[in-house]
Parts: C-alpha cells; structure tokens; sequence
C-alpha cells in the first residue's frame, strides 16, 4: 500500500511503516499535487498529520493550487490540524494561486464557498471524505481567528 492509500483510509501504522522505510512523505499525487499531510488534513486524519509533522514533513510545499497544507486544513475547516501546523510553524504569510493566504480561503463569505465544497463533497466521497457543511460554517471563523 503506498503511503497516499494509507494516509487516505487512516492506516497509521502503514504510514509509520513507510517513514521507518525512508518513504519521501513529501511526495505530490498526480492529480492535485497533493502531499501526504495535506491528504491526511483533506480527510480529516489528525493521528496521521502528527505523525507527518514530526517526521519533518514539509509544510511549505505548495499543490497543484498553490496551496500548502495549512491552506488545506484552513478551507476544510480542520482545526486540530490547523492548530497542529500553527505549533509546527507553519507559515501563515504563503499565499496561494490565488493570491490567497490560508486565513484568507476562510475569509471568503460561507455561501459563496458552498457551491464549491458541495462539488468536492460529491467527488471526493468514493474516497471516504465527510465534511458536515453546519460544522464548517462554525469552524471557519474560529480557523480565521487561529490564523490572524
């Protein structure tokens, strides 16, 4: 199993295996360029962001959006994710494709965004991604205060 097949079914121990086994856990899937860790924050893998993070993961690598895995963890609302990369230092001051910071893709009002994470709840499902619209709603403002 690769270590994007792990991170994506929360398989912690063949992560663990795979950065004991020299495993680049930096390393983009094709599609959206993502890294490991911005998978783990994607869908909601917490453990697994942990684990990354004090492997040295590196928290500056930009997707295929130009986003890191703070912007990841800021737009899905994850907020023991965003507080795991705050205390990693992370830096907050990396701006997107769009020009946007992780506070700023939370800054943008709910309703506009809606249409968007309905699309990525739709197509990402198959994967096993939840996301509860209510909770992301309440947890955007919290993650935009996290970030100031």
């Amino acid at each position: 199993m690769d270590i994007h097949s792990a991170v994506l079914t929360g398989n912690l121990e063949a992560v663990k295996q795979h950065i004991e086994a020299g495993t680049d856990i930096n390393q983009k899937e094709a599609m959206s360029g993502s890294t490991p860790l911005m998978s783990a924050a994607t869908f909601n893998k917490p453990e697994i962001a942990k684990v990354l993070i004090n492997a040295n993961a590196d928290l500056s690598v930009k997707n295929n959006d130009g986003g890191t895995a703070l912007h990841t963890a800021a737009f899905f609302g994850r907020i023991e994710i965003v507080q795991l990369l705050i205390d990693a230092k992370a830096d907050k001051t990396i701006r997107n494709n769009y020009g946007a910071t992780a506070r700023e893709t939370v800054m943008v009002d709910f309703d506009q965004m809606k249409p968007i994470y309905e699309m990525l709840i739709q197509q990402l499902q198959p994967m096993g991604f939840t996301l509860d619209l209510n909770e992301l709603q309440k947890s955007r403002p919290v993650v935009a205060m996290m970030l100031q």
